[in-house]
């Protein structure tokens, strides 16, 4: 597939799309001294991971300093994606303010002032910190809240001040949300001298998984594995027909698999793809639309999923291959769900493929890049095996500098390594600052039981709601248990979506599932299901307009309206919103739940894809033929039988569709009939 778009390189996309990679350049002399420490925080996890034997406090607090400090040397006080470092002065050093620097120290001291503390010295302290404690924490909280403002936006910070607030102020809050408050320094012990806040299991996911993972994802790139997925997506669906949508299908879901970035998947295959679909007569708007939800896939994708999917591994305590599995088929009616709408769209416009020209040769590409296929084969036997996760990344990482020094074609040299080092270690920066600031709302949720007591006024709103709609002529066919469970799962969708506009995907399913997943468990949800749909959700945020980051950055690629293309992502990716609720009735989808029977597996897995596609078939319409606005209309209620576990639902569905399928039978024989007489 030909580069026939922009100049600008991936970096530059991603930094004028993602607003985490909004990093501000330094002066020479500075710059040396930012990679010198990027390349050592990158070094430090690998040895840490793979050799040392690091007190977990030690590590987080390494983590934390090394993310807080690089954080305000980093990115401005106010954003900016300018490339051009600011004029140097007394105040201003090499492009970056002298109060930043002041900042970046002052927080690397913050950090590693209790995690340096002796053990038995912190143990005494607990529950009766000393003034300098309280002082310190305060401190740390603050610079927490600034550095995640600059990384990420504002949203994520108010959010955890507002919880700060409901801590202390507790006495005021209304009804079920009241309890007795708690005073500053009860409230700094618990986020700063325990694990429950800002050292806690959100920022200790970061340090131990989710950097090496980011890390192996920059290396697997550099050395030639995603031009090998682009490539290879290119010659299995590139010549059928709208080919171009197809191969942005595929190689953002082979992609995926090393990235888990929704913006950075959009922007490194679509400055290719988006192009191509326009070129073969593909809108704009439904371009940038099909790589951004295809994109969104890389954190639903194993093996490599987002960083939720490791915090998740920490919360449930289960192994990540269960997480793994768990997560294929989803993943899978996600994509195929995207496939189907395209296909038809392409077949309503008469699109090409690409033409043999067009495609790259199949023994080229796996001659020149077999070799990159390695490392992830290491890393997905590993985590088969049974080994942990940041095992397997330690080994992916070594096998891909090995395959780079080795590998002729893309050769990576010191300076490629240097390069891909601080890379990766810039990447994981933002990650770092939100789970900071989580642990900060977390912290508060188990301080105050803030879980517990939405999770109560949730439940209840629900249960009011199921019964008044039960009360009436509805109650011969439903009840109201099954209808709190559904208003319950509706009300958490809706939070997840609109949290997410504002919050990373990370940040969005930790806040969240504090709140759902009890409230989930009270009505006999299992908490993998309950997790897995707090996750879904949260990332479907990425495509649901007004903020749809992923969508706009396809919409910036195709030079397309970006709330156009935001609304068209989100009905592409109507799958995912779908989904989490067949997986909540029927968690044999799911595969690790305990009453998993193949039976009921084959069963929902074959109503969900009849389901999805005939969504797809009533928001492109056409199916054979094109459908009336009244036919559209049927299949979509045809389409929730299918959805609705159950072969009784599936027949229901069949029986409505009937007569859909035989008019449009009827009309594909009449269009051949008049194609021959013409």
């Amino acid at each position: 597939m030909s580069q026939d778009t922009t100049d600008q390189s991936f970096e530059d996309l991603e930094r004028k799309y993602d607003p985490d990679l909004t990093f501000r350049a330094a002066g020479p002399v500075l710059a040396v001294v930012i990679t010198a420490a990027l390349v050592a925080m990158s070094l430090y996890h690998y040895y840490a991971s793979g050799f040392g034997l690091i007190r977990e406090l030690v590590h987080r607090g390494i983590h934390l300093s090394f993310v807080l400090g690089l954080v305000f040397v980093l990115f401005s006080f106010i954003k900016s994606t300018s490339s051009q470092p600011a004029p140097s002065a007394w105040w201003r050093p090499s492009g970056v303010h002298l109060w930043d620097i002041v900042l970046a120290a002052m927080a690397v001291f913050a950090a590693m002032y209790l995690p340096l503390l002796p053990a038995e010295a912190v143990a005494s302290r607990v529950g009766a910190p000393a003034p300098i404690d309280v002082f310190m924490g305060t401190v740390l909280l603050v610079l927490v809240l600034e550095a995640a403002r600059r990384s990420v936006g504002p949203t994520l910070p108010l959010i955890a001040l507002i919880f700060v607030g409901y801590a202390v102020f507790g006495r005021y809050a209304p009804g079920a949300l009241q309890h007795p408050g708690a005073s500053w320094t009860g409230l700094i012990n618990h986020l700063y001298m325990t694990n429950q806040g800002v050292y806690g299991i959100a920022i200790g996911v970061v340090a131990k998984y989710v950097f090496l993972f980011v890390l192996f994802g920059v290396l697997a790139t550099r050395i030639g594995l995603g031009q090998l997925f682009i490539d290879l997506a290119s010659v299995i669906a590139g010549r059928y027909a709208g080919g171009p949508a197809k191969v942005a299908i595929f190689s953002s879901a082979m992609l995926g698999t090393i990235s888990g970035s929704s913006i950075a998947n959009t922007v490194t295959t679509g400055s290719l793809t988006i192009p191509a679909m326009k070129k073969v007569g593909y809108p704009p708007h439904f371009a940038g639309a099909v790589e951004a939800t295809a994109s969104t896939g890389g954190q639903i994708t194993p093996p490599i999923m987002g960083a939720a999917a490791f915090i998740m591994v920490e919360f449930l305590e289960i192994p990540y291959r269960e997480v793994l599995l768990a997560a294929m088929f989803p993943a899978m009616l996600h994509y195929f769900g995207i496939f189907v709408m395209v296909h038809l769209e392409a077949k309503r416009l008469g699109l090409r493929g690409l033409t043999r020209d067009e495609l790259p040769k199949a023994l080229i590409v796996m001659k020149q890049h077999w070799l990159s296929v390695i490392p992830l084969g290491i890393l997905v036997y590993l985590i088969i095996s049974g080994k942990t996760p940041d095992f397997a990344a330690v080994w992916g990482i070594t096998a891909c500098v090995v395959v780079g020094i080795l590998n002729p074609h893309n050769r990576m040299g010191i300076k490629d390594l240097i390069e891909s080092l601080a890379t990766g270690a810039k990447y994981s920066l933002a990650v770092g600052a939100a789970a900071a600031a989580v642990g900060i709302i977390v912290g508060v949720v188990t301080l105050t039981g803030t879980g517990f007591r939405l999770s109560f006024v949730v439940t209840q709103a629900a249960s009011d709601l199921g019964g008044f709609i039960s009360s009436g002529w509805l109650a011969e066919y439903v009840t109201q248990n099954g209808l709190t469970l559904f208003f319950t799962l509706l009300f958490t969708a809706v939070a997840c979506i609109i949290m997410g506009a504002g919050i990373p995907t990370t940040a969005t399913y930790i806040i969240l599932v504090s709140i759902a997943a009890p409230a989930l468990a009270l009505l006999g949800v299992q908490p993998l299901v309950a997790h897995f749909f707090v996750f879904y959700y949260g990332v479907l945020a990425d495509i649901t307009p007004p903020v749809a980051l992923a969508a706009y950055a396809g919409a910036g690629i195709a030079g397309a309206n970006p709330f156009k293309t935001g609304n068209t992502a989100f009905r592409l990716g109507i799958a995912k919103a779908l989904v989490p609720f067949v997986f909540v009735y029927s968690p044999a989808l799911l595969l690790v739940t305990p009453e998993f029977t193949w039976y009921d597996l084959t069963v929902t897995l074959a109503g969900a894809m009849c389901g999805i596609g005939l969504l797809g078939v009533a928001f492109s319409g056409y199916m054979l033929a094109g459908l009336n606005r009244l036919e559209r209309y049927w299949t979509a209620f045809a389409a929730m039988f299918f959805v609705a576990p159950g072969l009784q639902t599936m027949a229901i569905g069949g029986v409505l569709m009937l007569p859909v399928v035989v008019r449009q039978v009827m009309a594909r024989k009449n269009q051949q009939l008049m194609m021959q007489d013409a």
